[in-house]
């Protein structure tokens, strides 16, 4: 009988084995040879690599002399400070998705005749190809939901006529297509992993095109389909902030590259969803949520010196998993404030009133009050830190009663609004594939003929 298909041999430990000795990269050669490790500099801050109009992050003022200091941050679609975004549909009480979408491929704010024939469009291409969801998801159930997301999006390739054309107005179709099916694709992922890998029933229902994004994936969720105003808005609030970032994260510049190599559109969002996965990227607020999971099982929560030294001891690497790191907190980019985390805590305050959840969001204001003066006691840093959209999204979702299977891919439900307008910005502007250099620090060698090694 053959080995089984995961297995790690004998053979292949001693080989792994070999590839580590024979690594001869050390941390200090990116110095001495200038390369900024992860394009980043020595401060952290990413290396410009390219030009967009799709969105800015600001964390820092630059003064006269030319030097910069932290400020609280603030992030722009297309020039829109989110907060105004934010503001001006919920003050209206109207789901804003469909807008943000619409403002990240156009530029522009639609009118309400605008607004209103894009979700139109949206709503029509809330369908998939005949038996795709049994042939595609029920027939191949998955553990993993990015990875079924994946495969469904890659599978669609085989579905379009044009699958290669690359013109603005094809990759734009695409782009809505995917952008409508993706909450789909995922909802029926995790109803296959339930029935399959968790023995639940099964139920499959028909998204409904006079809904929203938000609440259609509510509605396709739910076994009743059933779900509260205030609990779409939310969702789909969560959504808005997750549609863009700044152009720079790994995601996003992973669509630019494929899509600078002439790809099709399938393939280059299959490629972001694999860097998504990551869980240095898309995975951080299960991972903040598995924390306080941890912290309310391990010491009492309402005592602030508890907190305080479990927190500690995470930096220690002596709780959770050890790693060394309080989830949630700190950000590439943002020092002072994370936007999105700010406006995200206030409406997460509201929601844990309806929802009972007062205590653990309490709880949560701890952590980030007492979270960053702990770091930068433990951490030689340069520049602060605060809490991230990670931080509060994952108690969102919780108070929503959404599974974690689906939290990953309810960030890559509404950062595809962002990878289409960059793919299309990329298609229009640039033209050349995008080919980093990279040194080589191997000394040459002799070859040796293969009888006398």
């Amino acid at each position: 009988m053959g080995r089984s298909f995961s297995d790690i041999t004998p053979y292949i430990r001693e080989l792994a084995e070999k590839s580590k000795e024979n690594n001869c990269i050390q941390p200090q050669m990116y110095t001495q040879h200038h390369v900024n490790r992860g394009l980043r500099d020595m401060n952290g801050k990413g290396v410009v690599t390219g030009l967009t109009e799709i969105s800015e992050i600001k964390a820092k003022n630059v003064l006269e002399d030319g030097s910069e200091v932290p400020c609280k941050g603030e992030l722009y679609f297309r020039g829109i400070n989110i907060n105004d975004l934010v503001n001006g549909f919920m003050n209206d009480d109207r789901f804003g998705f469909e807008e943000t979408v619409y403002l990240l491929l156009f530029s522009k704010l639609p009118d309400k005749k605008e607004l209103s024939r894009f979700s139109q469009t949206l709503g029509e291409y809330r369908s998939l190809p005949p038996s795709f969801v049994r042939d595609m998801i029920l027939k191949a159930p998955g553990k993993d939901m990015m990875n079924i997301l994946s495969r469904s999006v890659l599978a669609l390739y085989a579905y379009d006529d044009n699958p290669d054309d690359i013109s603005v107005e094809n990759v734009l179709r695409q782009c809505l297509q995917l952008i409508a099916v993706l909450p789909m694709l995922s909802a029926y992922g995790y109803h296959s992993f339930r029935h399959y890998h968790q023995g639940d029933s099964l139920f499959i229902h028909n998204p409904r095109p006079e809904l929203s994004t938000a609440e259609n994936f509510l509605h396709i969720l739910r076994e009743d389909g059933r779900f509260t105003h205030s609990e779409a808005k939310m969702l789909d609030l969560a959504m808005v902030l997750h549609a863009e970032h700044g152009g720079g994260n790994n995601s996003t510049f992973t669509t630019h590259v494929v899509t600078s190599s002439g790809t099709d559109t399938y393939s280059a969002i299959a490629s972001a969803l694999g860097s998504l996965k990551g869980p240095r990227h898309g995975g951080a607020n299960i991972k903040v949520v598995k924390m306080f999971d941890d912290m309310k099982q391990s010491i009492n929560t309402k005592d602030e010196g508890e907190v305080k030294d479990y927190l500690v001891r995470l930096l220690n690497r002596e709780a959770f998993d050890r790693a060394g790191l309080i989830y949630g907190m700190g950000h590439a980019v943002y020092s002072l404030s994370d936007p999105r985390a700010d406006i995200l805590m206030r409406c997460a305050k509201s929601l844990a009133y309806e929802k009972g959840f007062e205590q653990e969001y309490a709880l949560y204001e701890t952590v980030a009050r007492i979270a960053p003066e702990i770091i930068a006691e433990k951490r030689k840093m340069y520049k602060g830190v605060s809490a991230n959209v990670d931080f509060y999204s994952g108690l969102i979702y919780r108070m929503l009663e959404l599974p974690y299977e689906l939290y990953t891919p309810l960030f890559a439900m509404a950062r595809i609004a962002g990878w289409s307008a960059h793919r299309i910005e990329e298609i229009q502007n640039n033209g050349k594939i995008i080919r980093p250099a990279y040194i080589n620090v191997k000394e040459h060698e002799t070859y040796v003929p293969f009888s006398d090694r």
